[in-house]
């Protein structure tokens, strides 16, 4: 299954769009990410007193844990406008000078997937960001030369997913780094339980929390998953979602209680049965099942990784013994049994 089919997907959705009205407006409102919040709270607060832009913030983690809803909420709090876009959008130094200068007072620059600017955007955003200005090239060869424009002072907030790929000189201009955690289930029955209310559907505190395990620990998993048992309740049930109809409607969806589909047991199953549960290169594994590398290092694995359920080593990915009793293989069966074939 493609990734952008899965109902697991970390990835957002256009499906996703039609429901932005469900992120909160207000920091009070935003569950989960504690010390981010309190910190968030502080620099903006000492913002307003000085009368001055919050400082540069960087926000990195996994997809779907609410970094833009962050940067909406930071504006909404600060009372400023929000420019939304992404590093592979700006293509040449006039896309980012055309943004930078349109933007007012305090105003903030969100850029998604930050670490996809290239370096001559970034040589360009070096001054913006430190002393609010844009030096701009003028004519060619020996005639060329560089005036200063005066740029109205800004917050940019950057947002990713793989801060190891930022430059230093561009991680060391923002003033506040914060890396989101994956959501407990409790933070997440939170979630699910005001999303249910705002979308006028009726649901158990058991149903809520059945949904929260099976969610991935990511809001915008629980969410789907919130839409796709609503679904269900209205045919099969009396449009209540209980425990036992959110259990049926996610069985149904192939989503076990650790919010596994088939794919990631298709992954672990390679690993233990195909490959006898020795170590398996990254190159082997992505022949076995017919996925890009790229798709399971970054899409797959980290949360097989987070339950425990595969180790890098060396030599290889090899299933934990955590995997195998997920899937209720007995350690070394898959060996023995390929040992009898050869």
């Amino acid at each position: 299954m493609a990734e952008e089919e899965r109902i697991v997907s970390f990835e957002r959705r256009e499906e996703d769009l039609a429901f932005d009205g469900l992120r909160p407006r207000k920091l009070k409102d935003y569950v989960g990410q504690e010390k981010i919040k309190e910190n968030i709270l502080i620099h903006m607060d000492a913002a307003k007193a000085r009368g001055e832009a919050i400082e540069h913030m960087l926000f990195y983690g996994p997809p779907g844990l609410g970094k833009t809803t962050l940067a909406n909420i930071i504006a909404n709090e600060m009372g400023v406008a929000i420019k939304i876009t992404s590093g592979p959008a700006i293509e040449r130094p006039g896309d980012l000078a055309a943004i930078l200068t349109n933007l007012k007072e305090y105003d903030i620059l969100f850029i998604d997937e930050i670490h996809r600017l290239n370096r001559i955007i970034e040589e360009v955003l070096y001054p913006a960001m430190e002393d609010f200005a844009l030096d701009i090239i003028i004519g060619k060869g020996p005639s060329a030369r560089s005036i200063r424009l005066d740029l109205p002072k800004f917050t940019l907030i950057g947002a990713t997913t793989k801060a190891g790929q930022i430059s230093s000189p561009l991680r060391n201009r923002f003033g506040m780094i914060s890396r989101l955690e994956f959501y407990s289930s409790k933070e997440l029955k939170k979630i699910i339980t005001r999303c249910a209310e705002i979308l006028n559907i009726e649901i158990s505190g058991e149903g809520a929390e059945e949904i929260a395990h099976r969610a991935r620990g990511t809001p915008r998993v629980a969410t789907r998953l919130l839409r796709r048992v609503r679904d269900y309740a209205e045919v099969k049930s009396d449009g209540r979602i209980d425990q036992k109809v959110a259990i049926e409607a996610l069985e149904k969806l192939e989503i076990d209680a650790l919010g596994l589909d088939h794919v990631d047991r298709k992954i672990l199953r390679t690993i233990i049965e195909k490959f006898s549960g020795r170590p398996v290169g990254i190159d082997a594994l992505s022949a076995a099942i017919s996925e890009e590398r790229e798709t399971i290092e970054d899409i797959y694995e980290p949360y097989l990784m987070q339950l425990g359920f595969i180790d890098r080593t060396p030599k290889g990915r090899v299933a934990t013994e955590a995997a195998y009793k997920h899937l209720g293989i007995k350690t070394g069966t898959a060996a023995i049994k390929q040992e009898k074939l050869l």
